[in-house]
């Protein structure tokens, strides 16, 4: 009699806190149609890694709307690297990665294991390495110590945009 006892406790256990949940999900407002990826805002970052950093550090401005930023670090170490991921208007991630760390290491880390393809894209006046990968493509610009780097599945004309976009003040 005992053990019948325990599993018919269970059960009406299991039942209340199933009818519990029932409830909290009828009353509790919920929407499923919302973006599940927040935007960050990250100009206390910005403002903190530029005051920090060697280098000048590059940030977006002037973007057209539907662009989304997403992430946002700096640290200190590994070579100052500066990150800022986005959303494209199409759905697609870019990130803008800079750092003073070894290039040769930091570009196929940051951009997936995308290769160099010998060829370079004008952008805004300056020569970009176009560099193409399994997963991630990458236009990688390097100057005074320091590697640019703006990778993401997004195409070579959202690359470009963004890097076009990049003001280091």
């Amino acid at each position: 009699m005992r053990g019948r006892q325990t599993v018919r406790d269970m059960l009406l256990s299991m039942a209340v806190i199933g009818a519990v949940v029932a409830v909290i999900y009828v009353f509790i407002p919920h929407d499923d149609k919302a973006d599940p990826i927040k935007a960050v805002d990250y100009r206390v970052e910005l403002v903190t890694a530029r005051r920090a950093a060697p280098y000048p550090v590059a940030a977006p401005e002037g973007l057209a709307k539907g662009w989304k930023p997403t992430s946002v670090s700096y640290k200190g170490t590994d070579g100052h690297a500066w990150h800022l991921g986005f959303l494209d208007p199409d759905g697609e991630y870019v990130a803008v990665e800079q750092s003073t760390a070894p290039s040769r290491k930091y570009i196929p880390q940051v951009s997936q294991q995308a290769a160099k393809t010998d060829r370079t894209q004008q952008v805004a006046g300056a020569a970009w390495e176009r560099w193409e990968g399994p997963k991630y493509d990458a236009l990688v610009h390097q100057d005074k110590g320091v590697t640019t780097v703006v990778t993401g599945t997004a195409s070579a004309q959202r690359l470009a945009e963004m890097a076009a976009a990049l003001r280091t003040s």
